[in-house]
């Protein structure tokens, strides 16, 4: 939990920085600390689901492959 929060910290901080930086708002920098961790964890989600999907598949037809045909 604790590399949890250290990231956490470490993400909006990087993000009120290059918002700051950009426009040299505070207000737009606070916004943009906020926003765009939110955007990123919904984002990250989907993502997650894609590529449990594409790993599930690979190892079905991984399983495909190594089974023996059966000739009759």
């Amino acid at each position: 939990m604790a590399k949890t929060i250290s990231f956490a910290i470490v993400h909006f901080s990087v993000a009120f920085t290059v918002g700051y930086l950009l426009t040299g708002s505070i207000l737009f920098g606070s916004v943009m600390a906020m926003v765009e961790p939110a955007i990123n964890t919904v984002a990250f989600h989907f993502h997650e689901k894609i590529w449990n999907r594409l790993q599930k598949r690979k190892v079905a037809n991984a399983l495909q492959i190594t089974q023996p045909l059966h000739v009759n």
